[in-house]
C-alpha cells in the first residue's frame, strides 16, 4: 500500500474512534437526568406543554435540578412531574412551581418561586402550580377579542 492510503486509513480509524467515544459518552449520560446527591419532590399541573424528562428546574433563573419523570395521574388527569433537586437547595413549602419558557422559541422549564418559611421535605409535593400557556390559543382569543371589540364599537357608532 502506498503512503497516501496508509494516511487515509489512519484518518478513517481516528474518525471512527472519536465517533465511538462520543457514542459511549452519550449512552453513559442518557440515564443521568439528575445530579448525585439529589432529592425528589413532585408537582401537579393542568398542562405541561414542552416539558419532558431532563428539562431544567430553576430557582431565580439558576438551574437547581431536572425533571426526572412526567406522568399522568389517572384519577385527576393532571400531569405529575417528579423533580430531582440538588441536595444543597431546599424548596420552601409555600413555593409556587410554574411552567416557563426561554422566549417565544425557547425550551420550557420548571421555575420555582420561593415562598414560606418551612422547607418542603424530600418526597413532598408543591401545591401551588401554574400551568403552561398555549400561545396559539392565547393569540386566537386575543384576535377574537379585538374583532368583537371593533365590531361593537362600529355598532355603537351607527
Amino acid at each position: 500500500m502506498s503512503l497516501e492510503r496508509w494516511g487515509e486509513t489512519l484518518l478513517g480509524a481516528a474518525v471512527a474512534g472519536v465517533a465511538v467515544f462520543f457514542f459511549a459518552f452519550a449512552a453513559a449520560q442518557a440515564g443521568q437526568t439528575g445530579a448525585r446527591g439529589a432529592y425528589e419532590i413532585s408537582a401537579r399541573f393542568d398542562r405541561v406543554d414542552g416539558i419532558a424528562a431532563g428539562s431544567d428546574v430553576r430557582v431565580s433563573g439558576v438551574k437547581v435540578g431536572v425533571v426526572r419523570a412526567v406522568t399522568l395521574d389517572p384519577e385527576t388527569y393532571r400531569a405529575r412531574l417528579a423533580l430531582a433537586l440538588n441536595e444543597d437547595v431546599r424548596v420552601l413549602a409555600d413555593s409556587t412551581a410554574r411552567i416557563a419558557t426561554d422566549g417565544l422559541l425557547g425550551g420550557a422549564y420548571v421555575s420555582i418561586e420561593p415562598a414560606g418559611l418551612d422547607p418542603l421535605p424530600a418526597g413532598g409535593e408543591i401545591m401551588n402550580t401554574q400551568s403552561s400557556v398555549d400561545l396559539l390559543t392565547l393569540f386566537a382569543s386575543f384576535a377574537q377579542g379585538s374583532g368583537q371589540q371593533q365590531n361593537s364599537e362600529e355598532g355603537a357608532a351607527q
